[in-house]
């Protein structure tokens, strides 16, 4: 049995295609198939880490992007990358044939239009995840040929045919599904006796949200402990900033700045947040599962045309709010947190409808269809 796996080159992307992968791996262990031959095709390999615990063939492909920023140079970079991505698909059409998946699953994004395309050719039977609620380009496109298709949001399952659609929730890696709240309060350097807050502004951090916080630091360190992922690039002036503007403060203590939250320290730090300020990445599902309240920052358009479709989207479902970008000063934000955490029914309430839109088997039940799929075309 071998699946391709495919999608664009970001975590969003990447991390749901591993936890798909733990399951299809698992799935195969338990019911004594033999173990998938598993492939990943796309322009990078982003974990090669992760790739290799999974069993996992990387084929590297080109691929271009599409920039919806009309400018000279947004025209002249889509033109060359249209070559790019004629060479992808050229690849894509050798590669997989020689290969000959049984079936493709693909997240979406330009990077897996090279293998999608080559699967229409070759009439592989396509399985395809939507992680926004307003589906990408690719993914709009793929799902009118897709024997399947899944999706995170209610929201999305009105762009595709109704019969071949299912509402699964956002595939998540098994190692982040759990909080861990043993030695957390250690960890940090924290008391359960002051609410915490958990600051996340996506892998690379947000500049913007950086500096709202730290125009809030003072004020917020008064009544809360906050730990605070800024991102590789801003953890110097993040650290320095915070030296300033806590100079005089007798409780500097209480801020914890991180380049990066690894795995363990993102799940001690989940177990112990009171709520999560966050972007409205994919991080929003790993939210809901923990079932915290959470006030949602998507970043505006047209930088990204899917977050705030996505923020308003997980709003409803009463797990979060959200602010947007042009909103978020730092008397707002410190309102909105003392709003919540000074109701204990509002939080327990945002508490419950997180974990109401959460779906923890959202990989379990994407592996299992692509399994089937892969034996039936194998017979």
């Amino acid at each position: 049995m071998k699946i391709l796996l495919t999608g664009g080159g970001t975590g969003g992307h990447f991390y749901p295609l591993i936890a798909v992968a733990e399951e299809l791996n698992k799935i195969s262990k338990e019911n004594r198939l033999l173990r998938p031959e598993l492939f990943y095709m796309s322009t990078e390999p982003y974990n090669e880490g992760l790739l290799f615990e999974n069993n996992i063939q990387f084929e590297k492909v080109s691929a271009g992007k599409v920039r919806r920023q009309s400018s000279p140079l947004n025209l002249i970079l889509n033109f060359i990358d249209l070559f790019k991505t004629g060479v992808g698909v050229l690849k894509a059409l050798w590669r997989i044939f020689i290969i000959y998946p049984d079936v493709i699953f693909s997240k979406g994004g330009y990077a897996s239009f090279p293998a999608l395309f080559a699967a229409r050719i070759l009439r592989i039977p396509v399985v395809i995840h939507e992680s926004d609620s307003i589906p990408g380009k690719v993914n709009a496109w793929a799902g009118k040929f897709a024997r399947k298709v899944a999706v995170s949001y209610p929201d999305a399952v009105q762009y595709f045919k109704k019969e071949k659609t299912a509402y699964t929730g956002n595939p998540i890696r098994k190692d982040i599904k759990e909080t861990l709240r043993a030695g957390s309060y250690e960890l940090f350097g924290f008391t359960e006796a002051i609410p915490t807050l958990l600051i996340l502004g996506g892998s690379q951090g947000s500049k913007f949200i950086n500096e709202v916080i730290m125009d809030s630091l003072p004020q917020m360190v008064k009544k809360y402990q906050v730990v605070h992922q800024v991102g590789k690039n801003n953890i110097s002036i993040i650290e320095e900033t915070a030296n300033v503007v806590l100079l005089n403060s007798s409780h500097k203590d209480r801020y914890k700045p991180s380049a990066y939250l690894n795995v363990l320290n993102m799940r001690m730090a989940a177990s112990i947040a009171d709520i999560i300020i966050s972007r409205a990445g994919s991080t929003i599902f790993e939210i809901a599962l923990w079932g915290k309240p959470s006030i949602i920052v998507p970043i505006p358009e047209p930088t990204s045309h899917d977050q705030r479709s996505n923020a308003y989207a997980y709003a409803r479902s009463g797990g979060a709010i959200v602010i947007e970008e042009k909103n978020l000063t730092s008397g707002v934000l410190l309102s909105e947190i003392e709003r919540i955490l000074s109701n204990p029914t509002e939080k327990e309430k945002m508490s419950h409808s997180a974990s109401a839109f959460a779906r923890a088997d959202s990989a379990q039940l994407i592996a299992q269809e692509v399994i089937s799929i892969a034996l039936e075309h194998e017979i």
